[in-house]
């Protein structure tokens, strides 16, 4: 035992090389204790004394404190009748507990109709945790906050998990887990504020509209940090918020990330020609030769929407998503149930599109609809079968015509494929926001992220210089 100690205080031992150097001494918790000890002693106290497996966390609901709004109402109305000055927050362990008109209420005011986003609707999210894909035995342990009045009304709310692990949110992590387990120390669990397998932008503290609204924003960020002191987690992440919100968090002790998404841009086309118009020739061209293969394979595309989509669809649909999950990922987030679920309660926000082959599903892409966007979520195919383009034709050029008669100001086609450039859908900037329990590992973090963040904005700028646009054409 005391060769294999000694062994591990030697000093060149590898490093994360995403993260640079660590200091040797961690300075102060967020508690304000002082950690005394040298990494080495800490690294000791993990290799023999703590175990990496993920401390169990208590399932009851908790109650996160009160806080005091100040300030006056509106002009001519008193504080007192515009709004309570006392706000309870607390966080329960399913949405279930929330009334789905509550959080809805929140989601809407939060977004705007014209931006409505139906990832962060009670309807999709309940289905996540009904059908047992984002629960406890996958990893995700929901711990949503609420933030109500004195009257028990729901001002507030955040959407977020307790995490055992990082698969599953799009935003990767991986490299400051090992650099936290090659200190000693551990990484998981941690706070997710998400929508669990969705790289979809949207708000992600969701406040009802109100004069107080500002001051709830603040209490319930302050409950997020609050809450992960309490569960004593090594971090907070927040994934895929608006700009808006990004930019607040900066003062408010979090770090800042950018990754990078590819979108599709609608600007007032009639139709899908009118589109390609806007492409250089050869990129026109080339995407005309692949929607050509489509109909020379003798595959027949449909798009349908809400009550249109029947039980075999979705029981077909889940057959080409985990064929593409098995060949891709090795296992599914996702269950069958989910698909039928979430299709019943969002209605005609849902558009699936599908290929047959004769009288047969062969393939099939889901999106979501929002208020000012479509959202492409899932492929899959048949097991053991190709068609070629058909792929493209599928998740891209159906998601562009549909969005174009739908009027919808763009198409999400979520996260990776550089290959969607050349298919009209350019890159655009998305963000994160991080909280550290541990300082010392923070500032290092934050050192890495200085960098990425110059190198994101960099590939953005070269891939929107080099489109597939005419010249002249503004993308950026």
């Amino acid at each position: 035992m005391a060769v294999v100690a000694a062994n591990c205080y030697c000093p060149n031992t590898q490093r994360s090389p995403f993260l640079g150097h660590f200091p040797s001494h961690h300075g102060k918790s967020s508690s304000g204790q002082g950690i005394k000890n040298s990494v080495h002693a800490f690294r000791i106290s993990a290799l023999f004394w703590r175990a990496k497996k993920a401390v169990e966390p208590p399932e009851r609901d908790l109650y996160l404190g009160e806080f005091i709004l100040t300030g006056s109402g509106p002009e001519g109305v008193s504080a007192n009748q515009a709004a309570p000055k006392n706000v309870s927050v607390s966080v329960v362990s399913s949405i279930l507990d929330v009334p789905s008109q509550d959080w809805d209420a929140c989601n809407m005011d939060a977004t705007g109709p014209d931006n409505f986003n139906p990832f962060l609707t009670h309807g999709f999210l309940s289905s996540l945790e009904e059908t047992g894909c984002a629960v406890k035995e996958t990893g995700w342990m929901p711990r949503h906050i609420i933030a109500k009045d004195e009257c028990d009304n729901i001002l507030g709310v955040v959407p977020l998990y307790l995490k055992s692990h990082s698969s599953g949110e799009f935003v990767f992590d991986y490299s400051w887990a090992d650099a936290y387990y090659s200190y000693g120390s551990r990484y998981y669990p941690k706070l997710q504020c998400c929508v669990p397998f969705t790289p979809v932008t949207g708000p992600r503290i969701l406040i009802r509209n109100g004069s107080y609204k500002d001051q709830v924003f603040d209490s319930l960020v302050s409950a997020m940090k609050d809450l992960t002191a309490k569960l004593q987690v090594s971090s907070l992440h927040v994934t895929f918020p608006t700009e808006s919100e990004w930019e607040k968090m900066k003062e408010k002790g979090f770090l800042q990330r950018t990754g990078m998404q590819y979108h599709w841009k609608n600007r007032n086309y009639k139709n899908f020609d009118e589109f390609l118009m806007d492409m250089k020739q050869s990129k026109r061209k080339n995407i005309r030769q692949e929607r050509k293969k489509i109909s020379a394979q003798n595959l027949t595309m449909k798009r349908l929407r809400g009550y249109e989509i029947k039980a075999k669809h979705w029981d077909s649909f889940y057959k080409f998503y985990r064929n593409t999950t098995e060949n891709k990922w090795g296992s599914p987030y996702l269950t069958r149930d989910f698909f039928h679920n979430m299709g019943s309660k969002l209605g005609d926000q849902v558009l699936l599109v599908l290929a047959e082959e004769g009288d047969e599903l062969v393939a099939g892409a889901l999106n979501l609809i929002g208020g000012d966007a479509l959202f492409g979520r899932l492929w899959g195919c048949l097991p053991r079968a190709y068609y070629p383009s058909l792929h493209f034709e599928a998740c891209y050029y159906q998601a562009i015509e549909a969005a174009i008669e739908l009027n919808l100001n763009r198409v999400e086609a979520g996260a990776q494929g550089e290959h969607k450039i050349q298919r009209g859908y350019m890159p655009v900037t998305t963000y994160s926001y991080h909280y550290f329990l541990d300082k010392g590992f923070e500032k290092a973090i934050n050192d890495f992220l200085v960098r990425e963040t110059s190198q994101v904005k960099l590939v953005i700028k070269l891939l929107h210089e080099s489109g597939p646009f005419k010249e002249g054409l503004q993308t950026l």
